[in-house]
């Protein structure tokens, strides 16, 4: 087996998120059992072919008890003969088995030989490099009309992020930036609306991304939240003209900390938290100017920081007050890179961009799903119908 996959007892000794993965084993046993099937009648499902060896007769339903929880199977019927999962015996074989193929093939892309040399160690019938690939495939086809879809309506807000992971190129380990885009629309509800990989984040990589949004449909942003990053902050600046631009307060105040020193951190941090309960965006600047002009005495650079820093940092008191704790920071985005982080970490160092993309894909279409099945919104339709008194800002240049 390549360098580029965990051993089995490696990956058996990861926990990862228990819905999802028992969703991923049920999808690579609904596959697997069909391509087994497939074999033994000689055509896929609903195929007319003359040579097929035997008819198939519905279904039997059968719970599959794993650790990740209860697996709901509909085991094939054949007209003449019987069908069982060579999955399913033995039970404790299986499931690692499942576990590790979909963990490995489905969802993390590596080698498919290895997958078979896998499959194959444990005493099973192994699985073909054009069943993998065809697996792999159909995941791929989803992740991408997903990342691919039409952007509609209008979305006042708009909250990008990076997270860094580690990918093989030309025979060398790397970090990647891999770039996501969750947004608000007038409906206060909340979506992905992207993501891209690339090898950091200059400016040239933003620009491209987000131009890419806006081709999609991306319109009528309001404010863009991210940290300070000089190649993010330049490419709103030339792709979003007319939207405002929010610091992300949390890395903001990170940076307070650093410079305050552990003496005065606890009194700068009491003084930025009384500019930051103020009701409006002008209380707010004159109590941000006033902590500056206390500091400056005994800390020139940090009172340096506060000034350069005030416009973009308070850029959100200007929206309306129920908004402003999720318009603050990056953290809505916090989560979900946690999640990826989290996720990424069972592979350890993808094999390819491609692979990123099948998982990270994968998870961010999850947890979309997840947002547009609850219930409540994330910003409510009251809330929202204020940002009316201004004209949504439109970006007719964003695809330029």
């Amino acid at each position: 087996m390549t360098d580029d996959m965990m051993t089995l007892r490696a990956l058996m000794e990861k926990s990862p998120d228990a819905s999802f993965l028992r969703e991923m084993i049920g999808y690579g046993a609904r596959r697997l059992m069909e391509l087994e099937v497939g074999g033994l009648t000689g055509a896929a499902h609903g195929e007319k072919n003359p040579e097929r060896l035997v008819q198939r007769n519905g279904y039997r339903d059968r719970d599959w008890e794993t650790r990740a929880g209860t697996v709901e199977l509909r085991i094939p019927k054949l007209r003449k003969g019987s069908y069982f999962p060579f999955f399913l015996e033995p039970r404790r074989l299986a499931e690692k088995a499942l576990t590790a193929v979909v963990q490995e093939a489905y969802i993390q892309g590596i080698s498919t030989r290895s997958v078979d040399d896998l499959v194959q160690a444990m005493g099973m019938s192994g699985i073909s490099k054009s069943q993998v690939s065809r697996l792999c495939e159909e995941i791929d086809v989803r992740v991408k009309a997903f990342l691919d879809r039409p952007i509609e309506g209008d979305w006042p807000y708009l909250w990008i992020d990076a997270t860094y992971i580690k990918v093989r190129q030309n025979g060398r380990i790397v970090s990647v930036a891999v770039i996501v885009a969750v947004g608000a629309n007038a409906d206060g509800r909340r979506e992905v609306l992207g993501m891209q990989v690339g090898p950091s984040e200059a400016e040239t990589f933003w620009t491209d991304f987000l131009r890419g949004l806006a081709r999609r449909g991306l319109r009528g942003v309001k404010l863009v939240v991210s940290d300070a990053h000089e190649g993010i902050k330049a490419a709103v600046s030339k792709v979003m003209n007319g939207s405002v631009w929010q610091r992300c307060r949390v890395h903001f105040m990170r940076n307070v900390s650093a410079h305050a020193g552990k003496s005065a951190r606890r009194v700068v941090t009491a003084f930025m938290s009384a500019a930051f309960a103020q009701d409006d965006a002008e209380a707010a600047k004159v109590q941000w100017r006033k902590v500056a002009d206390q500091l400056r005495p005994k800390l020139p650079r940090l009172a340096g920081l506060l000034d350069e820093a005030e416009t973009d940092v308070l850029a959100y008191m200007t929206f309306p007050p129920a908004h402003r704790a999720k318009l603050h920071s990056t953290n809505p985005l916090e989560r979900l890179n946690g999640e990826i982080k989290r996720r990424t970490e069972v592979v350890g160092i993808f094999p390819n961009e491609a692979a990123i993309i099948r998982l990270v894909g994968a998870i961010l279409l999850e947890q979309n799903d997840e947002w547009s099945v609850q219930r409540s919104r994330y910003l409510s339709l009251e809330t929202i119908a204020t940002l009316g008194d201004n004209p949504l800002v439109s970006l007719p240049d964003m695809a330029a």
